[in-house]
């Protein structure tokens, strides 16, 4: 019997540069992961921009195509367009539907319709009178830096958005009596390197 096989082995560890190895290959892939998050966030944010705008908008026209079909009331001067951003949400009287007919002692429950053709709803009150609701909440941009306190944001969402009146241009959008669109606040830079306020 030999010396060797009776000896037991020695268990060899990890030398220093081998762990030396294996960290810098370990922050190489943490920095080449960091981007693409931050890539992927990026990313998120502006389908919630395009999306945003497109419900604001399509609001905005189903606002007007009721003016002109004469269910809101406005005065001669005014264009047609909503006064503000939260009339889309809190609803204006629909004066083809004021429900004269109707009880005083109407239940405290509102009945609603949807009209497909505009993607407005109607809902009637305890008084008979009909509103008409464009949007169900009013969103936020999402490219908005809001100071909040303890996740609480204190921007009003119709004040996250930049607003033009039908008398503004759009190289040089102003506030109004209406609004006639709206746009992103934000100076910042899309993936594709258009600014967002251009959207």
């Amino acid at each position: 019997m030999t010396m060797n096989a009776t000896m037991p082995k020695i268990s060899r560890g990890f030398t220093l540069v081998e762990l030396m190895v294996v960290v810098a290959i370990m922050a190489v892939l943490a920095s080449s992961a960091m981007p693409l998050q931050e890539l992927v966030v990026k990313r998120e944010k502006e389908q919630e921009l395009r999306v945003a705008l497109r419900q604001i908008r399509s609001a905005i026209d189903a606002y007007k195509q009721a003016v002109d079909d004469g269910r809101i009331e406005i005065k001669e001067e005014e264009s047609g367009y909503p006064p503000t951003l939260d009339d889309l949400y809190m609803g204006v009287a629909d004066i083809k539907n004021t429900g004269a007919g109707g009880s005083a002692g109407a239940t405290e429950t509102a009945t609603t319709a949807t009209t497909a053709a505009t993607g407005t709803t109607a809902a009637t009150g305890t008084t008979g009178t009909k509103y008409i609701y464009f949007l169900r909440r009013l969103p936020r941009d999402p490219t908005f830096k809001d100071l909040d306190v303890a996740g609480v944001e204190t921007t009003d969402a119709a004040d996250t958005w930049g607003k033009r009146s039908y008398e503004s241009t759009p190289e040089n959008p102003q506030e109004g009596k209406d609004v006639f669109d709206v746009y992103s606040l934000s100076e910042g830079k899309a993936l594709n390197g258009s600014l967002y306020k251009d959207w």
